[in-house]
């Protein structure tokens, strides 16, 4: 046997190498599934929660919203209010009544007769085939009627005021909700219409200029024409007199002497 081989003609330690290149695939690859999984899964969750968010009013919407409310509450001795909610939160989106924005009417012992709009908008992820929908529901004080309460629900509609109307824009729907309950509760006869706000009285406006005679603004095209015409005769005339008078000193100088 020559000096320096080993039975088989294989190199020393080939078999561990092996063994060390298969563990270090190995690894390789549960890495790369972990890494690639982690980034699809947050990917999935971040999409879902962005898609499923309810919007909730502008801070213009809900600024005009408030005062509207409580003239009506002034008026009518009822409070007013809204509430936005949403399927995958706990707390409610956006709450507001006449109160101020943020400020409930239930249990709130400035308002003993209350009636309060809450739109629970439920958004689905587009993985699922669910569709986005809207739950509307008018909720009062225990002295006013559920008849009557149910008589506001189904009158959002005659302003528009559809489930799909909330679906779409549930910050405004909402807050336009609120605004119609003042009128859709007195049309039940629970209240009083509400008192139509007065203007404050403005400064006193100045007298018109005199506007002239009827006669000569009626016929200023007329007195133009004329006007124009007259013109032009006396422009006329005047070049035939100075005509005529030159052709008059103009006759003796060309007579021939002798001849009569």
């Amino acid at each position: 046997m020559a000096a320096g081989k080993h039975p088989g003609g294989g190199r020393p330690g080939q078999p561990a190498a092996k063994k060390s290149s298969a563990a270090n695939g190995w690894v390789i690859a549960l890495v790369t599934v972990v890494l690639v999984g982690g980034c699809i899964g947050i990917g999935v969750v971040n999409g879902d929660s962005g898609g499923t968010t309810v919007p909730a009013p502008a801070a213009d919407e809900r600024a005009d919203t408030v005062p509207i409310l409580a003239q009506a509450a002034a008026s009518q001795g009822v409070c007013y209010g809204w509430r936005l909610e949403s399927w995958y939160g706990s707390n409610p989106v956006s709450v507001g009544s006449n109160l101020g924005d943020g400020v409930p009417v239930v249990d709130d012992p400035a308002c003993p007769r209350w009636v309060e709009v809450t739109a629970d908008v439920r958004y689905t992820s587009e993985s699922s085939e669910s569709s986005d929908y809207a739950l509307i529901d008018v909720t009062g004080s225990p002295d006013i009627d559920r008849a009557d309460l149910y008589a506001v629900e189904t009158g959002l509609a005659r302003f528009g005021l559809v489930e799909d109307v909330f679906v779409d824009d549930p910050g405004w729907a909402v807050c336009r909700a609120a605004v119609a309950l003042p009128l859709l509760l007195a049309e039940t006869g629970v209240v009083a219409p509400a008192a139509a706000p007065t203007a404050q009285p403005g400064a006193t406006a100045a007298p018109l200029p005199d506007a002239g005679s009827d006669f000569w603004r009626d016929r200023w095209g007329w007195l133009l024409a004329t006007g124009g015409l007259l013109l032009v005769t006396a422009l006329l005339f005047t070049v035939g007199f100075v005509q005529r008078g030159r052709q008059r000193a103009a006759a003796p100088a060309g007579r021939t002497p002798g001849k009569a």
